[in-house]
């Protein structure tokens, strides 16, 4: 009987400091103690678990695959160039040769594509654009008015895929000649660094 003492107190203890910190949590966020400022950081432990719990949760739900040959193809590529530009991605992620408005800068977290296109699944990608991420800038193109169709945010799924290697000049040129039209020299469809339809 003795020995049941110190697990019920240990036990009690627990339940206490849980009770404790869930009064505690919710006075500090329903109280208005959190500061939701974009200019202002999260602490380490809510940036932490929201990044973990977007990760999981673009994990869960990306389950969409791209279709057949898209993702390589060369004219889906320079489609989906235009397409980013068209419908403003430039606007808060820049692009190759132009920087993203000034008003981007406040937005938290920094959209800086180049540090997690790479970390994403073409799905996750995907995803991601289509249904947009809660709590962020990031909007739902699935749920503009008419919606982004899904082929069209494949295209900028397969342009986002050589964001790294797409040059200024081929950005440019891809924004301005018929798709599939003027290769730059040394590239055709099927390469898969830096190359594309466009033209220097």
């Amino acid at each position: 009987m003795r020995s049941g003492k110190p697990l019920l107190f240990a036990l009690a203890l627990i339940g206490a400091l849980a009770i404790v910190a869930g009064i505690g949590s919710t006075a500090f966020f329903f109280g208005g103690f959190f500061n939701v400022a974009a200019d202002h950081p999260d602490p380490t432990i809510v940036n932490w678990a929201l990044v973990q719990v977007r990760k999981a949760s673009i994990v869960r739900h990306a389950t969409t695959r791209p279709p057949a040959g898209l993702l390589d193809n060369a004219a889906a590529v320079q489609a989906g160039a235009r397409a980013y530009a068209t419908i403003g991605c430039v606007y808060c992620h820049g692009e190759p040769g132009v920087e993203s408005a000034t008003f981007s800068e406040g937005l938290n977290p920094p959209p800086d594509l180049r540090k997690v296109v790479n970390q994403l699944t073409p799905e996750e990608l995907f995803w991601v654009i289509k249904h947009g991420i809660k709590m962020t800038a990031m909007p739902s193109f699935g749920s503009d008015r008419p919606p982004v169709r899904n082929n069209t945010i494949w295209s900028i799924v397969a342009y986002l895929r050589k964001l790294s290697t797409v040059s200024d000049a081929n950005f440019k040129a891809w924004n301005k000649t018929p798709i599939g039209s003027n290769w730059v020299s040394g590239c055709g469809p099927g390469r898969a660094s830096g190359c594309g339809p466009g033209r220097e």
